[in-house]
């Protein structure tokens, strides 16, 4: 390959004309079109092939080449647990107990461009994380910008924010992104302010974008983590009101 992200180095092994047209492709910020256009230049068998091959392959490899950056850099914004989970034939296993049509409906994303909520539960090692990224890495291939946080760190940002005023920088922040998974929704403390912190995040995406929280508890004992009455109401009918539900009470994956 003759060409560097920042200039075009000329190759000897090319004439003028092939040059100058891989140098303006390059300056045009079409950079992987004008590697395509060198690498057929290069191969002496290229002109075998018809005028529309050609220029198919190298429009193709500019949309994506372009295509794939976009999915590593929305892949690095999304911070998530495991980033390359996927669906495999293990989901199908008689004693994952999982509702594998649902599953497959949730891969379309319909939900997400919906707006609507999912919450996954059950119990402890049951793949509910690696499901909930691999749904995930689902949207992104969609270009859907995601966000996957723990539920305690969630808060403890919150809380930085609201300390440092910049809680509605925060709450905006996390209102961008067309999903936020929130994992681990059960296992934290929700005093007055973490309440009033969580109503926030919750309230700003409510209608608007898809929240995903994943729970071992089951959501009818959510109500009792909140100390806070008039919050638990809040919160839990913006989470629960029509939200998708992912049940995972099948064997424990850690176990092997």
């Amino acid at each position: 390959m003759a060409y560097i992200q920042k200039s075009y180095i000329y190759n000897e092994q090319l004439d003028a004309e092939q040059n100058l047209l891989i140098d303006r492709l390059f300056k045009m910020r079409l950079s992987h079109m004008s590697e395509a256009l060198e690498n057929q230049f290069l191969n002496p068998n290229y002109e075998l092939e018809d005028f529309y091959t050609r220029i198919a392959e190298v429009i193709n490899y500019e949309w994506d080449e372009r295509q794939t950056t976009k999915f590593n850099r929305l892949l690095k914004k999304a911070t998530l647990k495991y980033p390359t989970a996927d669906f495999d034939e293990a989901i199908y296993e008689p004693d994952r107990m999982l509702d594998t049509h649902t599953i497959e409906l949730l891969q379309k994303c319909d939900w997400i461009e919906n707006s609507k909520n999912l919450i996954i539960t059950g119990s402890a090692g049951a793949g509910k994380t690696h499901i909930a990224n691999a749904l995930c890495i689902a949207a992104l291939h969609q270009h859907k910008s995601v966000k996957y946080i723990r539920a305690n760190s969630l808060l403890m940002e919150s809380e930085k924010a609201r300390m440092n005023r910049e809680s509605l920088e925060y709450t905006n922040a996390m209102a961008a992104y067309d999903l936020l998974v929130i994992d681990d929704f059960g296992l934290m403390e929700l005093d007055i302010d973490k309440c009033r912190d969580l109503f926030e995040v919750i309230e700003t995406r409510d209608s608007k974008k898809s929240t995903m929280i994943v729970s071992q508890l089951p959501v009818a004992k959510w109500y009792e983590l909140f100390k806070e009455n008039t919050y638990a109401d809040a919160c839990l009918s913006r989470m629960t009101s029509k939200a998708l539900r992912l049940e995972c009470n099948g064997r424990d994956m850690r176990q092997g």
